[in-house]
């Protein structure tokens, strides 16, 4: 064994603490890899020793950068990432590389949340409606009857759904999600809710208009307010801002009947407690052990789990109001997660 000089020691050593691994240095001095472990023990006994494997071709900044990039809505998906970094590093770089990055610093993928798109005017009008009602208590909203329509399908939700699946499971019947071209059909429900249980709900036959509306108004509501004990002084409705409701066959039956329906901010569903009540329905639904035959059967089920729904239900609902008012107020205007 040849003994190294205090220049090539140095030299190494130097080599050692700016982090070049023993075959870098080895290759590059021409001293074996024994002896460059060997000075390593000597001198630099706490010096952690690189890890193995390949090199990462992103840094901390370039991942910290790809965080931003993603944070801040400039882009969307890996692939934009990857092609951002790319240019940036100047040498080639897959999309799996940014994602075990990514995954690395914490971030994950998911399936978007389909969430009505909020314009400026709908964030203003959302956060003056949260200003106006930020202080009323759940005694305050319990006087609100709330009113929506739904559509429900013959056969299943129009959203995704989810399966377990073993590893390496090939396709089967419980992995699919059966689909006909033509042939489901569904069924507008029109339906209300009081502090005190649901109201009457009714299928909607044909498309809804003015003088349909007018006519649920005067047959259910009245009936669910007769029903309940109510009068137009006990209570305050509530209604979306849907055209046919604001049409003026609607707003003369609103003055007729004396009564000054809620003030409802545009594309708010997640401030309207009933919309839970159709998830709650349609999950009842989904408890069948076969489809309905038809719409008519479809109609009768749901005419069925909607009178099972109990009173607790709604009242659970209606008392979240506060915090999906302070959920607004605090995303100023913008998409809670009710």
């Amino acid at each position: 064994m040849h003994s190294l000089s205090p220049t090539q020691t140095e030299h190494i050593l130097f080599m050692l603490d700016s982090g070049h691994s023993a075959s870098h240095i080895a290759s590059e001095t021409g001293h074996g890899l024994a002896t460059i472990s060997r000075l390593r023990s000597q001198h630099r006994p706490l010096l952690s020793k690189p890890s193995g494997g390949h090199p990462t071709k992103l840094s901390s900044a370039n991942i910290q950068h790809a965080v931003h990039l993603i944070t801040s809505g400039k882009v969307e998906t890996a692939v934009e990432v990857t092609r951002t970094l790319k240019s940036i590093i100047n040498q080639p770089l897959s999309t799996q590389t940014v994602c075990n990055s990514l995954k690395v610093a914490g971030m994950r993928a998911v399936v978007k949340k389909k969430k009505p798109l909020l314009r400026p005017h709908h964030r203003r009008d959302r956060l003056d409606f949260a200003l106006k009602h930020q202080h009323w208590t759940v005694e305050d909203w319990k006087k609100v009857v709330w009113s929506d329509e739904t559509k429900i399908n013959r056969l299943g939700s129009d959203g995704r759904k989810w399966a377990w699946k073993k590893k390496g499971e090939g396709l089967s019947d419980r992995l699919i999600e059966g689909t006909l071209k033509f042939g489901g059909g569904s069924v507008m429900v029109w339906g209300c809710m009081f502090w005190d249980g649901v109201g009457f709900a009714t299928k909607i036959d044909g498309r809804m208009d003015g003088p349909l509306y007018v006519s649920i108004l005067e047959d259910e509501l009245q009936n669910s307010m007769e029903y309940y004990g109510f009068s137009a002084e006990d209570i305050i409705f509530q209604q979306d801002g849907d055209p046919k409701h604001r049409c003026k066959l609607a707003t003369k039956w609103f003055q007729d009947h004396g009564m000054d329906p809620l003030k409802w901010p545009a594309q708010s569903p997640d401030l309207n407690p009933i919309e839970h009540l159709w998830d709650y329905i349609k999950r009842k639904l989904g408890e069948y052990e076969h489809p309905p035959k038809g719409i008519l059967e479809l109609w009768e089920r749901i005419e069925v789990e909607w009178n099972k729904i109990p009173k607790e239900e709604c009242q659970k609902l209606i008392e979240s109001m506060p915090r999906r008012v302070a959920a607004v107020l605090k995303a100023k205007g913008g998409h809670t997660k009710y």
